[in-house]
């Protein structure tokens, strides 16, 4: 029963290690079996990329805009101005960083065709007739599940329709069962797969050697951005950058343990206080940011997804990466409480607006969930630098009594509601 209890990231290791150690001596027909899983598994995330982001993205603007006030518009877009500059810095500090290092001994290729395994047969979204396929197209593309997302997410704001609204967040709760009991579980088998292919080919090595490089630079830019964060708001808020930032480390050190932004909230929330926050302003933004404002996640991704492209030869360019940047910050947002669930929302963008494959996904998960902890202090401290600026425009106070309990009320509610359920499964929501 104890080897049931290993946390996802140890998992994930395991498969790392067993498919580096097997893949050279992996019989054929073995190799073709596991490498029909990976097929079935990624034609089940192509079918749900879809379906995961109409079903996280339209409840998260619905229940944003009910419960819409100047205070939570400005916290909104203090979140993702916060989490998209985040991701430039990333970006930018990445190009200047790997460019040379993972690309100057010439692009690792995850090309299929060169793998001594096949699968008996494969899942696929569209058909090239081949013999052997099974299609399993998605009812949408992912562009047009994010656009409609937001008309209808928009247009549960203006209707205000609670019969729509409420099997929003229905199918959100089906959505988060899918990610939760079925995409997470199967994760470290299909990166197990992933790592013998390559391990076979001889590439397994090099990619986690080049990768160890990126994980010192990611954990470097969370601390950089946590400086920044606290800097602004230091100038904003009148107070010493440096002695809020330290007053938030029992935030941090919780979420280090816990990986959950949710199981945080209560540490966060007495941190921010320490720092001059007021309650209604803490109780308020504090919740609220834990859902929204996902800084370390966003630098994750973001390093992680350069480096895969400059490892297989891909496109880095400024042209590239600024929508893809914009639109995660999106994503980001309605980003679920689950293991990997940050990652599993981003994944159909890193396939349709990076050009991922099944290979560079697996890698991206696997990168995620190693720093998954990181990520999560990062997000939590951060929330404390948003709590600081609006204590100091809102004067520590939200408006009337009547308003601070209308305003703080629906987002302070929908954030604790969903952390009962996130308490101990939702590393990466913070």
């Amino acid at each position: 029963m104890k080897l049931l209890r290993i946390p996802l990231l140890g998992w994930i290791l395991i498969a790392i290690v067993l498919g580096v150690l097997v893949g050279p001596i992996m019989p054929l027909w073995l190799g073709n079996v596991f490498l029909t899983y990976n097929s079935i598994f990624s034609g089940l995330l192509g079918f749900a990329v879809p379906l995961i982001i109409f079903g996280l993205v339209t409840p998260a603007i619905a229940e944003l805009g009910r419960g819409a006030g100047r205070w939570l518009g400005l916290t909104a877009v203090m979140a993702y101005v916060s989490t998209v500059l985040a991701g430039l810095l990333a970006y930018v500090v990445s190009r200047w960083l790997f460019t040379a290092f993972l690309s100057g001994s010439g692009s690792i290729s995850f090309d299929e065709s060169s793998s001594p395994f096949a699968p008996y047969f494969s899942v696929v979204a569209a058909s090239d007739g081949g013999a052997t396929e099974i299609v399993l197209a998605p009812v949408m593309d992912v562009m047009s599940a994010l656009v409609l997302a937001f008309v209808i997410g928009i247009g549960l704001t203006a209707m205000r329709s609670k019969v729509v609204l409420q099997g929003a967040i229905e199918f959100r709760a089906i959505i988060e069962a899918l990610i939760r009991r079925i995409i997470v579980p199967a994760l470290p088998l299909y990166i197990f797969g992933i790592f013998m292919d390559l391990s076979h080919s001889g590439s397994a090595v090099d990619v986690i050697t080049k990768f160890l490089l990126v994980v010192v630079v990611s954990f470097a830019l969370t601390v950089v951005v946590l400086l920044i964060q606290y800097t602004v708001a230091g100038v904003i808020a009148g107070v010493n950058p440096l002695k809020a930032l330290w007053g938030m480390r029992d935030a941090y050190v919780t979420a280090l343990g816990t990986s959950s932004s949710a199981a945080t909230i209560p540490v966060t929330l007495e941190s921010a206080k320490r720092n001059g926050v007021t309650d209604a302003v803490a109780g308020f933004v504090i919740p609220l940011c834990a859902t929204i404002h996902l800084s370390g996640s966003m630098v994750k991704i973001t390093c992680f997804s350069v480096a895969v492209l400059l490892i297989t030869g891909g496109d880095v360019t400024v042209g590239s990466f600024l929508p893809f940047i914009f639109m995660l910050a999106v994503m980001m947002i309605a980003a679920p409480g689950v293991p990997g669930g940050a990652i599993a929302a981003a994944a159909g963008l890193l396939v349709q607006m990076l050009g991922f494959g099944e290979a560079e996904v697996g890698l991206m998960f696997a990168a995620y969930i190693a720093l998954d902890s990181f990520g999560t202090a990062t997000n939590v401290t951060g929330d404390g630098a948003i709590a600081l600026i609006v204590n100091k425009l809102s004067r520590g106070r939200l408006g009337t009594p009547h308003a601070e309990h209308d305003e703080a009320g629906a987002p302070g509610e929908s954030a604790a509601s969903g952390g009962a359920g996130e308490a101990d499964e939702a590393p990466e929501r913070a």
